[in-house]
């Protein structure tokens, strides 16, 4: 599981990205093309994945606080495998470290041993990248030597070599495992190998295709990125509250550390499948490849996550099943050869316990091919606000501070957003204290700048707003 990862892959049709390992493990799985989170922020989009849970259910929508004392007792994904007899556990970022996972990644419900966490990960927040002063600044822009940092190492590569060692040594073991593995990267900072920057020149990076805030953009619809604005280097640029924007120079250069950053993570993903591969464990072990939201990379003059639009919401899911995505080759070619980018069915059929909780089970779809478009199906996904305008907690509000809630929906033609009246202490949102509104279509519009909300009946839209699965809606 990446951290922050949109779908900028070269599976996923990014022509600039560099990602030859996550590309060969897509080339041997089914790859869902249209994933979508339910809010796009670390805690409570990984604790809905992990519990098949809605952040209305869960009620997390922040930080501050553990889903099964504030609104449930829930089985987790890994809790479910555990309590099968299986060996489940957790290295690096799983469950959202801290209060939502009760200070211990929901051990012991969800993992037979504590999860790890990587040593080097406490030097992400301090000083650590080298201005041109020779001085250490907490930049977001933090291409390293890795020699030169404590431990000569970074946390990304701590993980990796974990899971290597837990893996050879689950290789000789009879008991299943389920193992859960959490990079970091792409997550600001952008503290990563200075090597990887290579692979993207600065002069061939550009600006997003659709840098400015739409016109038509509610003001609570927009996320002023406060945590890429604390950073040192970005506080010199002296950038204006709440729409910037960035100078353009400093844009291409966010760029071009982000897909740095996700190059480098995909080093870390090749080294973890060729050890699979290596133990004669590819033929029989499950490989599933996600990230907890997407981050916007100056689209709509927005950066970082914290909104509905696709490019915080829209993620990557990509699932190997040996003998059903895939064959073994019986001429004995490795089916993830780690590929160094510096240098260059059956299975499912019998899974007849129900455990989706609140979404659709698509397991049925690694055995029958889509015979088209579903006009119906819809993604869900929410994001709360405290006030109309942007203001400085408008990215991540206390629960004690939503005052609204934006409801989104996205079908394959359209994406539509209402910005409603929420109450903290009831958890109950006003269909009828309506903030806002956005819509956009698709078809001509598949960047979602053009918000024709103000120029359609909105009927047929709140009945399919009325229909969704959703408790909390009065």
């Amino acid at each position: 599981m990446a951290d922050d990862l949109r779908t900028s892959l070269g599976c996923y049709g990014d022509s600039v990205v560099k990602s030859p390992n996550i590309d060969q493990l897509a080339s041997k799985s089914q790859v869902f093309l249209n994933a979508y989170v339910q809010q796009a922020v670390c805690a409570p989009s990984r604790t809905s994945m992990l519990t098949s849970r809605r952040p209305d259910t869960t009620r997390l929508y922040d930080f501050n606080s553990y889903w099964r004392v504030h609104s449930g007792n829930y089985t987790t994904l890994p809790q479910y495998f555990k309590s099968k007899g299986y060996f489940t556990t957790s290295v690096g970022k799983v469950f959202h470290p801290g209060i939502a996972s009760n200070h211990s990644d929901d051990y012991p419900y969800s993992w037979s041993i504590p999860a790890y966490h990587p040593a080097s990960f406490r030097f992400e927040k301090e000083k650590m990248c080298k201005g041109e002063d020779g001085k250490l600044y907490a930049n977001l822009l933090c291409a390293v030597n890795v020699t030169e940092q404590p431990g000569g190492t970074l946390p990304d590569m701590e993980s990796t070599d974990e899971a290597v060692r837990l893996l050879k040594k689950l290789a000789n073991d009879s008991v299943p495992f389920f193992m859960a593995v959490g990079f970091h990267k792409p997550h600001i900072p952008f503290r990563i190998p200075q090597e990887y920057l290579s692979l993207y020149p600065i002069d061939q990076m550009t600006l997003a295709p659709d840098p400015d805030v739409p016109k038509l953009l509610p003001p609570v619809a927009y996320n002023p990125w406060m945590d890429v604005r604390k950073r040192d280097d970005v506080q010199k640029l002296n950038i204006s509250f709440p729409y910037g924007p960035i100078p353009k120079d400093f844009q291409v250069r966010i760029r071009q550390h982000y897909y740095a950053a996700v190059s480098y993570m995909d080093t870390q993903v090749g080294r973890l499948l060729s050890t699979l591969d290596d133990l004669g464990l590819a033929d029989n072990t499950i490989v599933v490849f996600t990230s907890d939201h997407g981050w916007s990379l100056g689209e709509h003059g927005e950066w970082a996550k914290y909104s509905n639009f696709d490019v915080s919401t829209r993620v990557p899911l990509i699932f190997y099943v040996p003998g059903v995505t895939t064959f073994h080759d019986w001429m004995g070619k490795s089916t993830f050869p780690f590929i160094d980018i510096l240098a260059q069915s059956n299975l499912f059929s019998c899974i007849q316990e129900e455990l989706c909780t609140e979404g659709d089970n698509l397991a049925y779809t690694f055995q029958h091919r889509e015979r088209g478009e579903n006009e119906e199906a819809i993604s869900f996904s929410q994001y709360p606000r405290p006030a109309d305008a942007p203001q400085v907690n408008s990215d991540l509000p206390d629960l004690k501070d939503i005052k609204i809630m934006g409801y989104s929906l996205r079908s394959w033609d359209y994406r539509y957003t209402l910005w409603l009246g929420f109450n903290p202490k009831t958890f109950q949102v006003n269909v009828s204290d309506v903030h806002a509104g956005e819509l956009y279509m698709l078809a001509d519009d598949p960047g979602q700048d053009n918000n024709i909300y103000s120029d359609i009946d909105h009927r047929v839209m709140m009945k399919k707003m009325a229909g969704l699965p959703h408790v909390s809606l009065i």
